[in-house]
């Protein structure tokens, strides 16, 4: 995120904890709540995330929806922490999760039936909805909130699973 941080600094400048509003998601079964919280991990497990205007990281995020847009409540960790709010359109990203949906659909029944060469051309085209989708978040996210782009594939992931049905 910067060069000139020393690595403490850095630490600062990530996720500790998210959380999701069940109110604006809605009900899940098994297999979304899994992806959801595989997802959670996946981005606290490793990420950069840096909000502008404040440098009290680590953050808490809590992901809601509203108006049919992606809201991101930002928080420090610390208990007296001011929150910042961003919201940024779904429709955009809608449109490409709709994609990668049907993709990763065409993949697992490939995965079932296919031969391995037709798995890997899925699979290609899948990993690339994914890059063009994470590029996309993060560049609807800048320049209010700045990640790296594993934080940036990883929250994509996790946005994706909040609309997947299972």
């Amino acid at each position: 995120m910067g060069e000139s941080a020393t690595s403490s600094e850095k630490s600062r400048d990530r996720l500790a904890e998210i959380t999701l509003d069940t109110k604006s998601l809605g009900r899940a079964n098994a297999n979304a709540e899994h992806e959801r919280e595989v997802a959670i991990f996946d981005i606290l497990d490793g990420n950069a995330f840096r909000v502008d205007g404040i440098d009290a990281g680590p953050y808490k995020l809590h992901l809601s929806i509203a108006e049919d847009r992606l809201v991101l409540t930002i928080a420090a960790e610390s208990a007296d922490a001011e929150t910042v709010e961003h919201a940024i359109a779904l429709t955009p990203l809608k449109r490409l999760m709709k994609d990668y949906f049907m993709i990763c659909e065409s993949y697992y029944e490939a995965v079932r039936t296919a031969p391995p060469a037709r798995i890997q051309a899925i699979d290609v085209s899948r990993r690339a909805l994914h890059d063009e989708g994470s590029v996309l978040l993060r560049d609807k996210l800048l320049p209010k909130i700045v990640i790296d782009e594993d934080t940036s594939r990883r929250l994509f992931t996790l946005v994706c699973s909040l609309h997947w049905k299972g």
